[in-house]
């Protein structure tokens, strides 16, 4: 198992899993997994085995605080040199749940996230994540004022330094 950067070429799977994995109203589009990967592939990573996708993540780096549903949309917000990175989910393919690979993911991100002297990582989930993502040290901050989806979001930091 290897977690690499997302090519082009990854563009139908990802948005296959992205379309099994949440409601129409919450997944990304393949036209908005298309449009990410090509602004910023160094912010999509993905885990894959034998050329399988099995799980990945993906965001923007900003110097903003806080994680808005303008960010989803344009990816010209994407700063390089941000300080913070702004998860915009966090996928396990269908066929490979419950196996860690989500926790692999998340972990790569943290690291890499430490590598490039990020400040801190935030995110936004459903009540339901929010013990999953205290597990690498996230806290809970608030209910979000994201709308995304519909959905009730909850967002949620980490600070790698200060």
């Amino acid at each position: 198992m290897i977690v690499r950067n997302a090519e082009i070429s990854d563009i139908e799977r990802v948005a296959e899993i992205e379309r099994l994995s949440y409601p129409t109203a919450e997944g990304a589009s393949e036209a908005q997994i298309s449009e990410r990967i090509n602004a910023f592939p160094e912010n999509f990573f993905i885990l894959e085995n034998n050329g399988e996708v099995l799980a990945f993540i993906n965001g923007i780096r900003t110097d903003s605080s806080e994680l808005t549903d303008e960010m989803y949309e344009n990816t010209s917000l994407n700063q390089r040199n941000g300080s913070r990175f702004m998860v915009f989910s966090v996928v396990t393919n269908p066929s490979y749940r419950r196996k860690g690979y989500a926790s692999r993911v998340m972990e790569e991100l943290i690291s890499e996230c430490r590598n490039r002297d990020i400040s801190e990582i935030v995110l936004t989930c459903k009540e339901k994540l929010i013990p999953f993502y205290s597990r690498f040290g996230f806290i809970y901050e608030h209910v979000s004022g994201s709308v995304h989806g519909g959905a009730v979001w909850h967002q949620m930091r980490l600070k790698l330094a200060e």
